[in-house]
C-alpha cells in the first residue's frame, strides 16, 4: 500500500483543533491550532540537529497541505 505523505485527522473531543500526520520519517502529529508537535518516531540524539531545520520545512508543508486540501473540499 503506497501511503500520502500527509493525512488529517480530527476528534470530536477536540473541536477546536486540526490535526496534521506526517506518514514518512520522521512521523509526527501537528496541531495546526496551536503548532504542538508530538513525534511517533523515535528521535536518536544525534538526529536531532539535522532534524531541526528540516522539522520547520515540515510544518510549512503541513500548513500547505492542509489549505490546498480545505480549498479543494470547497469547490
Amino acid at each position: 500500500m503506497t501511503l500520502p505523505k500527509f493525512v488529517i485527522a480530527d476528534n470530536s473531543d477536540f473541536p477546536d483543533d486540526i490535526f496534521i500526520i506526517h506518514l514518512d520519517f520522521p512521523q509526527f502529529i501537528i496541531n495546526l491550532k496551536d503548532d504542538e508537535v508530538e513525534f511517533l518516531d523515535d528521535i536518536e540524539e544525534e538526529d536531532e540537529k539535522e532534524l531541526e531545520s528540516e522539522m520547520e520545512h515540515l510544518i510549512t508543508l503541513a500548513g500547505e497541505f492542509y489549505d490546498r486540501e480545505m480549498e479543494r473540499y470547497e469547490e
